[in-house]
């Protein structure tokens, strides 16, 4: 093999160290008038994760993404998808980004054959390939026996089902996803989470959107919480939770207590939250604190029941933004 080979598939393999980003943001600034949408805003999505982007109603969520996808300019700031700039490469951009927005912008009047075969002529996927492309990814989401049924006869489920498979038709490297399994059954979000993961399996980047912090955290490598257009954290679901949750007591009492003050004043105590005879204790760092917080109550009377347990994603979301999820 000539030195010329060998440099040429050592620069296309890479190395971790040096393989491009699937999505890089630096900088990243968006403004409405006075008014700032992403206020610069610097984040970097790796290749071949699932990736995660949390944030309240008008967070900055949806502006960002618009910017990744091409949509919208931003006012400043660079924005790079698979090393390509979004501004000078939009043409390049569209050909690996897949998306299935939030309104799945599916022709019911048509079959899910023809809904797939009008995007692949969109794409301009050869004439030869269509036919075999199609029934694959038909069969990849389990629709192939509804492939001449009208789509407005699917259930929100299967409707959502095939907008990931046309969304996968060019064989994009990126996929956007926005709230993947927003008004789908328990049953068939299970069959969507099972398919999300299968696209990391075949090496390719997924960002997703979601409402629903479970989802997040069945699915997603690494999280990024944004807020009034600011990165708040981005790291994964478990160490959000040893960083910022410390642990979680609940407790049962007799009666309400008059001791939440006392409690609230204890070293390590983040938040105490009280209904009627139920605590809910936050702590942070402090391993040893159950003893005292039990020596406190129990003066008052019985405790009926104690629980610890690790934190979960929306008490996180609510600690860190100080707003539920789906504000």
């Amino acid at each position: 093999m000539s030195k010329e080979s060998t440099q040429v598939i050592s620069s296309s393999v890479g190395t971790a160290e040096t393989q491009v980003s699937a999505i890089e943001m630096v900088d990243l600034c968006k403004n409405f008038g006075t008014f700032k949408a992403v206020d610069h805003l610097t984040l970097t999505v790796r290749q071949g994760e699932i990736f995660g982007l949390l944030g309240p109603n008008g967070s900055g969520k949806t502006t960002t993404i618009n910017m990744i996808s091409g949509l919208s300019v931003p006012t400043s700031g660079v924005v790079k998808v698979l090393g390509y700039d979004v501004r000078r490469d939009a043409r390049k951009v569209r050909q690996i980004l897949g998306a299935v927005p939030q309104e799945t912008a599916l022709y019911e009047e048509l079959t899910a054959w023809a809904n797939m075969d009008f995007h692949a002529d969109l794409f301009g996927i050869p004439v030869k390939e269509k036919k075999e492309r199609i029934t694959r990814i038909l069969e990849l989401v389990q629709l192939l026996d509804r492939k001449n049924s009208r789509v407005g006869t699917f259930s929100g489920g299967m409707k959502r089902r095939l907008a990931l498979g046309r969304a996968l038709l060019h064989e994009p490297q990126l996929v956007y996803l926005d709230e993947p399994t927003l008004g789908v059954d328990v049953q068939a979000r299970r069959v969507i989470w099972d398919y999300i993961l299968s696209l990391r399996n075949q090496g390719k980047t997924v960002l997703i959107t979601t409402n629903y912090l479970e989802e997040a955290q069945a699915l997603c490598d690494r999280l990024a919480i944004i807020d009034h257009g600011k990165l708040i954290a981005v790291d994964t679901p478990e160490h959000l939770k040893q960083t910022y949750g410390g642990s979680v007591i609940e407790v049962e009492t007799e009666k309400p207590s008059a001791s939440v003050d006392e409690i609230r004043r204890l070293t390590g105590v983040k938040d105490v939250v009280q209904e009627k005879t139920h605590l809910t204790i936050t702590t942070q760092g402090i391993h040893n604190i159950v003893p005292h917080i039990i020596n406190i109550l129990s003066q008052e009377g019985e405790l009926r029941d104690i629980a610890v347990r690790e934190p979960n994603l929306d008490e996180i979301f609510l600690r860190l933004t100080g707003t539920a999820l789906r504000d």
